[in-house]
């Protein structure tokens, strides 16, 4: 980890930083407002580690047998509100968690079926862990699989956007965690958790929230986040669209909150999305929408020209994440030459 200062200080000096203005605040909508603030999360500590699992203080247990290394975590986020001098500097710790599901086949929860819940999680683990895709997975029986250690990058979120009161963070491999339960979230699919989830999801959640200082409205959905770039519309991977438990995992409903894909860099959505979606999460996208159309009267423009203004605003940043990448992983690799 002692690379990581000498790479950013490297390559602050060589790359510059694109900043995100934010269309002036709307006035009320009629629609929920967003949550803005949770309870902060409770003191939670390690108690014990062993060889293949971690106890902590809240009941939380993590099996870490499994666990494995990618690259460190190094990521700078774009600046939400622009200031001459004050670029955003780079960061180690993760800015949020992102809920998925495995979508997989899943048996009945049933003690009938003990033997094959049992081998499904045992395939959904196996395969998450070979394409590193998440930190966490909570399985059936709410046991904690711990598969990308909490400092490097998992392959969880691939095009995605989100953004709170400071940053906006694009492609959130790097910056944000990645939970995932073992459910199916798809239209028609029962989407029920097990209680055991439910309780192993709010532990773990309390505990990363504490560690690492994580703001409540940064705990979202893959469906919240997941952006398509090539036709512009959000909700390419639509997992956990809706029902996810956010009040019994110690969350507000952050399902109300406005998409800031769509609000600050012009995504829209299919009809299909917003039928697949929950209550909460079409009213998020209605308030992203009147946001959007806000904005555009607010500069005596339409909506469609606002939105492609936004939409070559989200171009500059993605490059200029994809330029200090690169920059990273090739001072990585001289580092690794030349130590």
């Amino acid at each position: 980890m002692a690379l990581v200062p000498i790479l950013a200080a490297l390559l602050l000096s060589s790359v510059g930083t694109v900043s995100v203005a934010v269309p002036p605040a709307p006035a009320p909508l009629v629609v929920p407002e967003p949550p803005r603030s949770g309870a902060p999360p409770a003191t939670t500590w390690l108690v014990e580690r062993h060889p293949g699992w971690e106890q902590f203080s809240n009941g939380l247990r993590i099996e870490t047998n499994l666990a494995v290394r990618t690259q460190p975590r190094l990521y700078r986020p774009l600046s939400q509100n622009p200031a001459p001098g004050a670029p955003l500097g780079f960061r180690t710790e993760p800015a949020g968690i992102v809920f998925h599901a495995s979508e997989g086949p899943l048996a009945s929860f049933e003690p009938e079926q003990t033997g094959l819940l049992k081998r499904q999680g045992l395939g959904l683990l196996a395969y998450a862990r070979r394409h590193r895709l998440y930190h966490y997975v909570v399985d059936r029986f709410g046991r904690v699989h711990r598969l990308v250690e909490e400092t490097d990058v998992a392959d969880h979120a691939g095009q995605s956007v989100w953004a709170d009161a400071d940053a906006v963070y694009v492609n959130l491999n790097t910056s944000f965690l990645g939970v995932a339960f073992e459910a199916r979230t798809s239209p028609g699919a029962e989407t029920t958790l097990s209680s055991a989830q439910i309780h192993s999801g709010k532990v773990l959640t309390e505990m990363l929230r504490h560690r690492y200082g994580i703001p409540a409205e940064n705990c979202v959905t893959h469906a919240q986040v997941s952006v398509n770039p090539l036709n512009f519309r959000i909700g390419y991977h639509s997992d956990w669209a809706r029902e996810l438990p956010f009040s019994a995992l110690g969350l507000p409903d952050n399902y109300l909150q406005p998409p800031p894909s769509v609000y600050l860099f012009g995504f829209a959505y299919e009809r299909a999305f917003f039928e697949a979606a929950g209550a909460s999460l079409r009213a998020g996208l209605l308030r992203s929408e009147e946001e959007v159309r806000q904005a555009a009267a607010a500069r005596s423009l339409s909506p469609a020209r606002w939105r492609a203004e936004l939409n070559h605003r989200y171009r500059q940043a993605v490059s200029q994440v994809k330029t200090e990448r690169a920059a990273l992983e090739k001072l990585a690799a001289r580092e690794e030459l030349h130590p």
